[in-house]
C-alpha cells in the first residue's frame, strides 16, 4: 500500500511546522505541500521539512479546492502508484496511528471512499470560538453524508469523481462526496483520534467571518445539488434564509432565544455537553444565522451579477 498526504495552507505560521513535523513522521508516505500565496515564511519552512512543494500561480484565484487538487497532480507525477491520500488542512496535526486504522477500515469497507475520525481543537479552552469549534467537530460516528477537510480517500474513488470543484470557495469536501454517494461510494466516520486542529480564534469578527463563509458554502452547494432527490443543503438553505431574515425584524427576537434553548437543550442530553457550554452553543447557533444569511445573499447576489467571489478568511479579520 503507498500512501501520500497532501496538505494546504496560507499564512499558518508556527501551525504549519506542527503540522509538517507530524506528516513526515510517516516515513512511507509521501509528502506534499501546497501554499496559497503565503506573505510569511511558509514555502521556506516546508522546503526546510523535505517535502515536495506547490506554490500555486498567483494569476489565478485560490481555492481550498484548487489547491487540494493541484497538490494532487503533483503527488501522481512523484508516485502515480499511490492507493491512498491523506488530505490534511495546514492548521493540523495528523494522530499517531490514524492513518493506519483508517485504511484498516477501508480494506473492510471495499465501498468506502472515504474515512475520516475525530477532530479536535488543539486550545479548546483559550477562547470560546475554540470551544466551538471543538463541540462542533463531535459528529455522529458511522456512515455519513459528507467529511471535513481532513480524511482518508481511496485514490479510486478520488479519481472516479474527478477530485474536487475546484471553483468551489468553501465547502468542497460535502461538494464532492455528494458526487461520490452518487457514484455508489461510502464515507464513513469512525471512533478514533485523527487531527488537532488550532482554530485560533480569539475575535468576534473571526466567528463572525467563519459563519458568513458557511452561508456561503451552504448556498454554494444548493445551488449546485439542492434539486431532488439530493436535496443538498437545502434545509440549511432554508433555515439561514428565514432565521436570517427574522433578525431585521426586532418583534422578532424572542424567537431566536427559543431556538437558542431548543438547540442547547439538544446538545445537553444528546452529547452531555455542560449545561453552560450547550447554552453558549445554542446562542451561538441562532446568533449564526444572521452572518450565514449575509453569506448565502452574497453568493446570490454573485451569482446574479455574474461574479466570481474571493475565498472568506476568518482568520484575518479586516
Amino acid at each position: 500500500m503507498r500512501i501520500g498526504i497532501i496538505t494546504i495552507g496560507r499564512n499558518e505560521g508556527d501551525r504549519l511546522k506542527v503540522c509538517l513535523t507530524a506528516a513526515c513522521a510517516r516515513q512511507d508516505a509521501v509528502v506534499v505541500y501546497v501554499d496559497s500565496g503565503s506573505t510569511d515564511s511558509s514555502v521556506q519552512w516546508a522546503e526546510s521539512f523535505g517535502v515536495h512543494v506547490v506554490a500555486l500561480d498567483l494569476t489565478t484565484p485560490f481555492t481550498a479546492a484548487r489547491a487540494r487538487n493541484e497538490g494532487y497532480a503533483r503527488l501522481m507525477q512523484i508516485d502515480p502508484t499511490v492507493d491512498f491520500i491523506q488530505f490534511l488542512d495546514g492548521d493540523c496535526e495528523l494522530q499517531p496511528g490514524w492513518i493506519d486504522k483508517a485504511i484498516t477500515e477501508l480494506g473492510i469497507k471495499p465501498r468506502a471512499a472515504i474515512v475520516c475520525g475525530r477532530r479536535r481543537e488543539r486550545f479548546p479552552n483559550a477562547s470560546i470560538y475554540n470551544k466551538l469549534c471543538d463541540m462542533e467537530w463531535a459528529t455522529p460516528i458511522g456512515r455519513a453524508k459528507s467529511c471535513g477537510g481532513d480524511m482518508l480517500i481511496r485514490k479510486e474513488a478520488f479519481e472516479q469523481v474527478g477530485g474536487y470543484n475546484g471553483d468551489i470557495i468553501a465547502g468542497e469536501e460535502p461538494e464532492m462526496c455528494v458526487r461520490l454517494r452518487q457514484a455508489g461510494w461510502e464515507i464513513w466516520r469512525i471512533d478514533a483520534e485523527m487531527t488537532r486542529h488550532d482554530a485560533a480564534m480569539s475575535r468576534f469578527g473571526q466567528w463572525w467571518k467563519r459563519n458568513v463563509r458557511a452561508g456561503h458554502a451552504f448556498a454554494e452547494g444548493f445551488d449546485r445539488h439542492g434539486s431532488p432527490p439530493e436535496l443538498f443543503n437545502a434545509k440549511q438553505v432554508k433555515s439561514n434564509r428565514v432565521w436570517g431574515a427574522l433578525w431585521f425584524i426586532p418583534l422578532a427576537w424572542p424567537l431566536h432565544f427559543l431556538l437558542a434553548a431548543k438547540i442547547a437543550h439538544f446538545r445537553y442530553w444528546r452529547h452531555h455537553d455542560s449545561f453552560t457550554a450547550s447554552q453558549v452553543y445554542g446562542m451561538s447557533t441562532a446568533l449564526g444565522k444572521l452572518p450565514q444569511f449575509l453569506g448565502q445573499r452574497t453568493f446570490d447576489t454573485n451569482k446574479r451579477d455574474g461574479k466570481r467571489a474571493g475565498i472568506i478568511e476568518y482568520k484575518v479579520v479586516d
